[in-house]
């Protein structure tokens, strides 16, 4: 069987971070997707859909840390059945998502009281384990005297 789920919207409340006993993170929140659509009238009509959603571990560490409500995400993860008694003693149920992976989207305008920072490129920041933007720089090259110069006559390069 094969359960997976992927939804874009916008967080409902702000995320509840918890620790398990074995001292694992658990972080609890939920998401809002909306669909538009034309009617049969030509009328424009929206569809909202409202989903909570439980991260785990460092995953978990970070949603805490860099979201809140009204950001912009896209989750990746499981469906979940959540099935319970009320207290009039009715059966009641609902589905939830177990988050694996998750990407901040939105533009950087939209985390200046985050302290999350996204680059200008339109391409989502991954931030399934480790969300920290690393600063990667080109190594440099130094000229070496060890690198001996080469004779080449163009006539020789095949291309």
């Amino acid at each position: 069987m094969y359960n997976r789920i992927i939804l874009v919207g916008n967080l409902t409340r702000d995320p509840e971070l918890r620790y398990m006993p074995n001292g694992g993170a658990v972080c609890s929140t939920g998401i809002a997707t909306n669909r538009k659509f034309k009617k049969q009238d030509g009328s424009s009509g929206e569809e909202v859909c409202f989903v909570d959603i439980t991260f785990f571990g460092r995953t978990a560490e970070i949603a805490n840390q860099y979201l809140k409500r009204g950001k912009k995400i896209l989750v990746e993860g499981r469906l979940k059945l959540d099935q319970w008694t009320d207290q009039n003693g009715g059966k009641r149920s609902k589905h939830s998502v177990v988050v694996d992976n998750m990407q901040m989207l939105g533009s950087k305008n939209d985390s200046n009281e985050g302290g999350y920072a996204q680059s200008s490129n339109p391409q989502p920041q991954t931030s399934s384990y480790n969300n920290q933007q690393n600063d990667y720089r080109q190594p440099s090259v130094q000229p070496s005297d060890n690198i001996p110069d080469i004779n080449i006559d163009e006539d020789e390069i095949p291309f």
